[in-house]
């Protein structure tokens, strides 16, 4: 056995130094030129990003910071891409698992009858006892194995780059959905004003009528404007209570309440520089998880060539026989078998150099995507810092008009009671008035959106996966 095992490894160790050779392109990154700066910076470009904070540095607010915290715990999607992460890990052991003999046992226990047509004895029956160890080694010449295993941790890679994707939109849907949630409190805040001026206006027209003052048709629009805005509560309402259930979906939680920190008019905007447009490319996880395609669909090109070249391997085989079970141990070895084998393809139909052109096909098609990706990276990015300088300016003037409109209701008013306006412009005041302020609560929220539509764009919080919680960085060990 000793001997046996001696000649299989010695001979296996010798071919296996000659096994270097790894057929197949060796991966090279497409040439990319991006922009020099991004459409719609203000700024001068530096080094400094706001992609570089994370999460729960962007924003002030303690509550948003908990509720994306319970998130990132408990968010079903981001356990989802976590699993996989873990699958695509155990797939890199599986791939490299051939560069490895391949070590098996075998038992077998036979009685059998056989008719022996010589002699006197008839029928002879037999018993048969063996324990076989079998040794399997595929020498890895070509690099088919190298290759998958290339192929896999890719893969594994591009999951892991998946996940943070998954973890990078689950913190900007929480934000986003908080702000949002805010935006609803503010306009039922305004609705409720309203109602109130309503009421109060419908009790000065309703007193002027009685009085003699004023005709039936100026209490019957103050009435209509009062259900309008009794009606915009209800609906508020109903989509305050929606929203509040799809930020608990988000916490993987169950149907509830949703506290609230600063309120939408009191949020600080934080300062957002974009960073340099080079450091996109590795910021982005879609743009990575897009690379490490094409890593994988360069090291299957591989596969498929080894695929024409001959399998060289080396097999070995020990073990006892006996009649008697209990001398399969009890005496030497009397099973053994030590090989060599050379298998390779002669005619397959054409199918092995089609395997290759379909990858070569696959390969142009993730350089197409990763090129895209990246396109895809710097519009959304200059759309989020075009956004955010026009909605300054909107934010602005919404402010004036509010202001002046805030004015106008009051002078009406002041009008109205002292009989030089008619009850169409003191209504006229306050029905401009109240959907300009719900237009400004709607400029609020986009300005803080576009924050969070920058910090997705840009690949917020890359340098801090090993910060955040169990769930998000269980996969960040190296295979």
């Amino acid at each position: 056995a000793a001997v046996a095992a001696a000649v299989l490894f010695a001979g296996c160790s010798a071919i296996g130094k000659l096994a270097h050779l790894e057929v197949g392109p060796d991966y090279a990154r497409p040439t990319v030129e991006p922009p020099a700066e991004f459409r719609g910076q203000v700024a001068p470009a530096e080094a400094a990003s706001i992609a570089d904070l994370p999460w729960w540095k962007v924003f002030g607010d303690p509550v948003l910071q908990r509720l994306i915290g319970e998130a990132v715990e408990n968010n079903y999607d981001l356990q989802t891409a976590v699993a996989r992460v873990e699958q695509f890990r155990a797939q890199v052991g599986v791939a490299a698992s051939e560069l490895y003999p391949q070590v098996g046992y075998e038992g077998q226990a036979q009685r059998g009858k056989t008719f022996v047509p010589i002699g006197t004895t008839g029928n002879l029956t037999s018993n048969v006892f063996a324990g076989l160890l079998q040794v399997a080694w595929e020498l890895d010449v070509w690099g088919r194995i190298r290759r998958s295993t290339e192929a896999a941790h890719a893969n594994f890679l591009a999951s892991e780059d998946a996940q943070r994707g998954v973890l990078l939109i689950l913190v900007s849907d929480v934000a986003t959905a908080y702000f949002r949630l805010l935006e609803l409190d503010r306009q039922l805040e305004i609705a409720r004003t309203s109602g109130k001026t309503y009421r109060r206006t419908l009790d000065l027209f309703t007193q002027r009528y009685e009085g003699g003052k004023d005709t039936k048709i100026s209490t019957s629009r103050a009435e209509a404007s009062l259900a309008s805005s009794l009606a915009t509560v209800a609906v508020l309402e109903r989509e305050i209570l929606q929203q509040e259930n799809a930020i608990n979906q988000l916490r993987g939680a169950d149907p509830g309440p949703i506290a609230r920190g600063t309120p939408l008019t009191a949020q600080a905007m934080p300062a957002t520089p974009p960073g340099l447009t080079t450091d996109l490319l590795q910021r982005r996880p879609d743009i990575m998880q897009a690379e490490h395609g094409m890593v994988s669909a360069n090291a299957e090109i591989g596969v498929a060539i080894a695929s024409f070249f001959p399998t060289i391997g080396l097999s070995a085989l020990y073990g006892g026989e006996s009649p008697k079970i209990g001398d399969i141990v009890k005496n030497s070895f009397s099973v053994w078998n030590v090989a060599g084998n050379v298998s390779g393809p002669i005619f397959q139909g054409g199918r092995l150099l089609e395997e290759y052109h379909a990858q070569k096909a696959f390969w142009d098609e993730t350089v197409a995507r990763y090129r895209g990706t990246i396109i895809q990276a710097f519009r959304e990015t200059s759309d989020a810092l075009a956004a955010q300088a026009k909605l300054v300016e909107q934010r602005a003037a919404q402010e004036r008009q509010v202001a002046a409109l805030g004015q106008a209701v009051e002078l009406s008013l002041l009008r109205y009671r002292t009989g030089l306006a008619n009850y169409f412009e003191v209504l006229e005041a306050e029905q401009q008035l109240y959907p300009a302020e719900d237009a400004l609560a709607q400029a609020q929220r986009d300005q803080l959106l576009a924050v969070v539509g920058l910090y997705k764009a840009l690949g917020g919080g890359w340098q801090t996966n090993a910060q955040q919680p169990q769930v998000a960085r269980h996969s960040g060990r190296n295979p």
